[in-house]
């Protein structure tokens, strides 16, 4: 009998290991919001903090082998200062473009953090922003999902206005404050529609391919969806964040796994703990209580990213970590 391969493939996701803890500042996140990969495995994570901490907000410059780089940025309204920064994203070069959801703007800055410029103003017309949420570079062009003007539109390096598509309603086409956003290697825009609780695939173009999901907790529902990736092969991930999970869809929206967070203590853990006995008491009643399982699963993951090495990349939001899983994909025998 012959052996034949139909384009079939059994995924399996395997959980690697956890980057960074909780801290306002050094070796840790505060309320990380988004990240981005850069070359070497740097890792450039934005950090939102909470509105009674502002110190906390930052950018943390880290390897995913959990080397501490550095940080830049603080809270503020100056030049190379955030009031709630969102998103961060790398263009070609190694710069480092971040997202202002109060202020409105991209701030740009090269790989080591030095402040280059901005552009950004408030509004509704072509060009404006209001409560830019996301961003995805892809060469040339930078592509911002506008939440507040439920819309996505696209600039170049520099700011100036390109394209624009949606508007605010749940059919096709349309967003309630339009979040995450990632674009496939054929230049279609993946739009994590958040108050829709349901994904979009756009054409290069902006017009509506395909509408997947619905609001609950069930196999390939959303609530409150706040990202989403595609990998190389188009399988799309999605930061389900109100479900406290990672789903995973196939490129035509069939639905394949879930992620709900296998967290080990990272290195920076070991080390807080190392120097502080009273948290290693209190953590191991904790862990006493249920096996671990509480400390383990996702808090609110609200983003996602994927590497060349198929390792998928989750922000855990809550608890201030990476989760880092890797992607193995083996042909079907039918």
């Amino acid at each position: 009998m012959a052996t034949h391969f139909f384009g079939l493939t059994d995924r399996t996701f395997n959980y690697s290991h956890s980057v960074g803890r909780n801290e306002f500042g050094g070796t840790g996140f505060r309320n990380p919001v988004d990240l981005a990969i850069g070359d070497d495995d740097l890792v450039y994570v934005a950090n939102r903090s909470y509105e009674n901490r502002p110190d906390g907000v930052r950018i943390s410059i880290c390897t995913l082998n959990e080397n501490f780089i550095g940080e830049f940025g603080s809270y503020g309204e100056g030049d190379g200062e955030f009031m709630w920064p969102t998103s961060v994203a790398l263009d070609g070069d190694g710069k480092v473009y971040v997202a202002d959801d109060w202020l409105n703007r991209i701030s740009i800055f090269d790989k080591d953090g030095n402040f280059l410029s901005k552009w950004g103003t408030s509004g509704s017309g072509d060009g404006e922003l209001n409560g830019p949420a996301s961003l995805c570079i892809v060469d040339d062009t930078v592509y911002v999902a506008d939440a507040k003007n439920h819309r996505i539109q696209a600039f170049s390096l520099d700011g100036k206005f390109k394209a624009k598509c949606g508007s605010f309603g749940d059919g096709p086409g349309q967003f309630n404050m339009p979040w995450g956003i990632d674009v496939d290697v054929d230049g279609n825009i993946y739009v994590a529609d958040w108050r829709n609780d349901r994904i979009q695939k756009l054409s290069p173009s902006g017009e509506s391919l395909a509408v997947c999901g619905s609001s609950g907790s069930g196999i390939g529902q959303f609530n409150r969806p706040s990202d989403v990736a595609v990998d190389q092969n188009g399988d799309i991930y999605v930061a389900d964040r109100e479900n406290d999970r990672v789903q995973v869809l196939a490129p035509d929206g069939r639905f394949l796994t879930a992620l709900y967070g296998d967290h080990k203590l990272s290195k920076w853990g070991v080390e807080k703990l190392q120097s502080n006995p009273d948290m290693i008491r209190q953590r191991a009643l904790a862990v006493a209580h249920d096996r671990g399982e509480f400390e383990k699963r996702f808090c609110h993951p609200c983003a996602v990213e994927i590497d060349s090495q198929n390792r998928i990349i989750v922000v855990d939001h809550i608890r201030g970590r990476l989760q880092v899983y890797v992607k193995s994909a083996e042909p079907v025998l039918v």
